[in-house]
């Protein structure tokens, strides 16, 4: 299985963000993009995730498999929106989660006990702090097994602990032979390649 781009291209407001932007992936590898706000890493993961369209060239999953025959069938994909909703209980939003992506990995309390949330499940997920709201919504990461993942600031309100938590959580789905494609202002632990996008606006 292999995750590439080739001479990808990606606009915000009709202005060109990035250009020419190519990588391959294979699987237990890992990207990590940085660069300055606005230089396009978030227009990159929503191309890539099939949210935007890109302006030219093409990214796809080959050698999926029957299992996963589509990129967008392949990935989860965690925003600055947690995509969670508020009058629902954690346990409730992940359940969800589970039934709408299928592909069952983890239980919902085991989801929930490797982020350290074990305790809350009960709660609407309106009532959890920032922190609390990040961690769950990696739980969604959890509970239903995607090969692709794309990581938007992925670590913004966890505290030192749960950063160094989700590392290993990270770490984990590349050593079962995942790919993770991450956009971020602070280290995450990840050792494998890098891009640093410059961008075109300011």
């Amino acid at each position: 299985m292999r995750l590439i781009a080739e001479k990808l291209a990606g606009e915000r407001g009709g202005e060109t963000v990035f250009s020419d932007l190519g990588f391959a992936l294979g699987k237990g590898e890992s990207l990590v993009v940085t660069g300055p706000n606005g230089a396009g890493k978030s227009t990159l993961l929503r191309v890539i995730a099939g949210l935007l369209p890109s302006s030219a060239g093409r990214v796809a999953l080959e050698d999926g498999g029957e299992e996963w025959r589509t990129l967008g069938g392949a990935l989860h994909y965690l925003g600055h929106q947690n995509a969670m909703k508020a009058a629902l209980t954690v346990t409730e939003n992940l359940r969800f989660w589970q039934d709408y992506n299928g592909a069952a990995r983890l239980a919902v309390d085991e989801a929930l006990e490797a982020v350290g949330l074990e305790a809350i499940g009960h709660l609407p997920f309106g009532y959890l702090s920032t922190g609390q709201r990040r961690r769950a919504s990696i739980a969604r990461l959890l509970v239903s097994h995607r090969p692709v993942w794309l990581l938007d600031e992925p670590t913004a309100g966890l505290d030192k602990a749960s950063e160094e938590r989700f590392a290993g959580l990270m770490r984990s789905h590349l050593e079962g032979g995942g790919i993770i494609v991450a956009a971020t202002h602070l280290p995450l632990g990840l050792e494998g390649k890098t891009l640093a996008m410059k961008g075109r606006v300011g």
